[in-house]
């Protein structure tokens, strides 16, 4: 590692500043989840919610923090997250009704709470999701579900692909031999219609086609099948990072991420411009309180509308689900991802695992290490 890539990874350590007395003030005592902002908890209009809880207890972990949690507060968390399981479907819901109606959101959150759940070697409560009145009616045969991908809108290909991507649990509910004419049809749709130049799948800004080719190759990675067009996705990447103006943490993070999934090969100098382009977009997000905003002028209020222009619609846009007020502050949702940022640019490098140091003020300090 050169002196200057040296530089640039404790420079955007120091972006971390005041980061954990943020996090501290998103905890929730009487729940033992978090609030995804400030705006959220001080304004009494929401209350923790599935995704900023996982998202906390995964900083926690990246963060080497999570063990020095007592068991008191590991029995609330676990409690938290089965508190949010229905007993009628297995799926895992917040408060507001309109989170049911976003498959995206329904996908992710049995995904972070299950993955939260493992982390205390805890289990939920009731049968996970099989054939269940929340089953969409595209799982009725391979056919129906073929012809549901090909009707998802891939004119915002951020929305579409995490759509499309979301479907998964839905197929690894099936049986083995059930689910291969399901994943035949899946493989078959997507890899022809990747665009053959730039590697990406859908429409948009190039960020947006990357940040939607970043949720298909974790659908391809679910049933272990390769990305088609590597090479080519990682030429449109660094074009995207070099070039394009990044104005959400998630195009920040998400070239990096899919960098860690896909594993090409990357040179010495083009990993320390990855990193320096990388690490400064992320400090132009970084907030007063703390934390990180995911957008480069607010902290959206329901992080699961994708990013458009104001007025802006796109088709299959979901019901917004508010979660905080939107105001220039940090949020769950960009905190998490500066530190996978943070720790993934590391893993790229092949540098040894180095850990954030926490302020000596948290909470949990406070509560009582071993409770």
């Amino acid at each position: 590692m050169t002196r200057r890539f040296e530089q640039i990874l404790e420079a955007g350590d120091r972006q971390f500043d005041g980061f954990f007395e943020w996090l501290d003030g998103q905890y929730d005592e009487a729940s033992g989840g978090f609030y995804y902002a400030r705006s959220s908890k001080r304004s009494g209009k929401f209350t923790p919610d599935i995704e900023s809880t996982a998202q906390a207890l995964n900083i926690l972990e990246r963060s080497n923090l999570l063990d020095r949690w007592s068991g008191r507060l590991k029995e609330k968390a676990v409690r938290f997250f089965q508190s949010k399981q229905d007993p009628a479907t297995g799926f895992f819901y917040d408060d507001d009704p309109n989170m049911r109606l976003d498959d995206v959101m329904v996908g992710r959150a049995i995904g972070y709470s299950l993955g939260a759940l493992h982390k205390f070697t805890a289990k939920p409560l009731y049968p996970l999701p099989e054939q269940s009145e929340a089953t969409p009616e595209y799982m009725a045969s391979s056919e129906a579900y073929g012809q549901w991908l090909r009707s998802v809108s891939l004119a915002n290909s951020w929305r579409g692909c995490d759509r499309l991507s979301n479907s998964a649990p839905h197929l690894l509910a099936l049986g083995p031999n059930e689910r291969e004419s399901y994943v035949m049809e899946a493989f078959a749709y997507l890899n022809g219609i990747q665009h053959p130049e730039s590697g990406l799948w859908g429409e948009g800004s190039r960020y947006v086609q990357i940040s939607g080719t970043f949720k298909l190759h974790q659908f391809y990675n679910r049933f272990q099948v390769p990305i088609p067009r590597k090479e080519a996705i990682y030429r449109s990447l660094l074009n995207a990072l070099r070039n394009d103006d990044a104005t959400d943490m998630c195009y920040i993070r998400n070239p990096i991420s899919l960098l860690s999934s896909m594993k090409p090969e990357i040179s010495g100098a083009e990993m320390e411009e990855i990193a320096d382009i990388t690490l400064s977009n992320m400090a132009k997000l970084k907030r007063e309180d703390g934390g990180f905003s995911r957008e480069i002028d607010r902290s959206p209020p329901a992080p699961n509308v994708a990013q458009v222009k104001e007025g802006e619609t796109y088709p299959d846009m979901p019901a917004a689900v508010p979660i905080g007020l939107g105001e220039k502050e940090g949020d769950m949702n960009a905190g998490t991802q500066a530190v996978l940022i943070r720790y993934t640019l590391r893993e790229l490098a092949g540098l040894p695992p180095t850990h954030l140091q926490a302020a000596g003020h948290l909470f949990i300090e406070r509560a009582g290490v071993g409770e």
